[in-house]
Parts: C-alpha cells; structure tokens; sequence
C-alpha cells in the first residue's frame, strides 16, 4: 500500500499524539470523501448550478459563482481568479466585509485584479479549473471545520487562500490576506453577532452593526433549520 506524508501544525501534531488518534483511518477517510467530491465538482457542468454538487452552499454564494462563470467568458474554465472576482462584484457577502475587518478596502483588490486578469469576451466556460475544483472543495472542508452545515461566501475566501496553486491565493497574499487572520476574522464575525444580539440597550453604534450582521445570521439560523428538518 502506498505511503502518504501528511505534515501538521506543531500544535496540532501535539495534540493529535496526545489524544491517540488513529491518523491513518482517519486521513483515509477523510481523503475519501474530498476526492468524491473534487471529482464530482470536475465533472460538473455549470449551466446547472443549482444541482446536488452545490446543495449546501447558500444562494448568494451561487450568485457569487454565477458571477465567476460570466467574469470567465472567453477563458477555458473557470479559475480561482474568477471566483475572487465573483466575491467581490457580488459585494454585499460576508467574504467582503471580513475583509474590510482586516482593514482591506475591497475596491483597490478588485480594480488591482481587474489589471491582473483583464476583462476578455467570448462564451462563458462550461467547466471549474482543476485549482478551482480544489479550491471548492477546500471550501466545503473550512466550512465542516468551522462546524457550519452550510457553504457561505466566508467558506469560499477560506477555500481560495487554502488553495496552494490557484491565483486567487497568490493575488490575496499579495494584498496581504493570510489564511490565519483571515479564519479567525471569520470566527469573531460570527461570534461577535451572536454576542452583540444578547447585548441590552439602544447604543445606536451597537444597533448599527447589529442592522449590518442581521442579514447573514439569519440566513445561517434559516440553513441549520432546514438541515435540522430533513
């Protein structure tokens, strides 16, 4: 049977030894769901986006990869670049307000994008890059990580700087987006709503950020609902 080196965090190394964790089961079965499902992403044809390979990712994440599919007109497929640039046109997703949280201002990535990948014409591209398959399916893992039963837009900017080779990951390192900083913005995003809701008081600064969030809470609150009725 073939050997595969698995490299972990100090930290995590540590505490996998301390609980006694059959790592081998464990990472085999965990590879065996994420190739089932890269590969069904490669397979997938984008004129169906709505279809059982998307099922857990929200409506606005869809809309942000329908965006992705129209910015990649005249490309092969569609790279992890267009979906960046699906994140950003859609605007309003948590993934853009993490960012401005990290002091980004996600105007100047997307105009500095728009001059890395230029805008070209042609017909829209049936497939997902191989990166961008990886990236997505990186996704789907941040978002079980993270304990979520839903794929958001937070998921997706998770998946794109967890992807090695894409050059979504690339361009946001450059603009100076980590992957640490960034999930934990993610988690105090989350968090802080829930947090902010149980605060008493009229405080208009409070009420204004608890107006901000409303929108994707309730949309998580909406998810795990119709998870927990199935």
């Amino acid at each position: 049977m073939p050997k595969v080196n698995v490299y972990l965090p100090d930290e995590l190394a540590d505490a996998v030894k301390a609980a006694g964790l059959p790592v081998s089961a464990i990472c085999q079965r965990a590879l065996e769901q994420s190739v089932r499902r890269v590969t069904a992403i490669r397979a997938m044809t984008l004129t169906d986006l709505d279809g059982s390979q998307l099922s857990q990712f929200t409506e606005r994440t869809r809309t942000v990869i329908r965006l992705a599919v129209e910015r990649a007109a005249g490309a092969p497929s569609v790279g992890t670049e267009h979906l960046l640039a699906g994140i950003l046109a859609e605007g309003t997703n948590l993934a853009v307000r993490v960012l401005r949280a990290m002091d980004i201002d996600p105007a100047v990535v997307e105009n500095a994008l728009t001059a890395r990948v230029p805008l070209s014409e042609g017909e829209p591209p049936t497939r997902f890059s191989d990166f961008a398959s990886n990236a997505l399916e990186l996704t789907v893992t941040e978002a079980l990580s993270l304990g979520h039963n839903y794929v958001g837009c937070e998921h997706l900017l998770l998946g794109l700087l967890s992807e090695p080779g894409g050059v979504a990951g690339d361009f946001l390192r450059e603009q100076g987006v980590d992957l640490r900083t960034t999930r934990r913005t993610v988690e105090a995003a989350l968090i802080g709503y829930q947090h902010l809701r149980a605060q008493p008081g009229n405080d208009p600064v409070l009420a204004a950020v608890r107006q901000e969030l409303k929108p994707i809470v309730e949309r998580i609150e909406r998810l795990e609902q119709r998870a927990g009725s199935k």
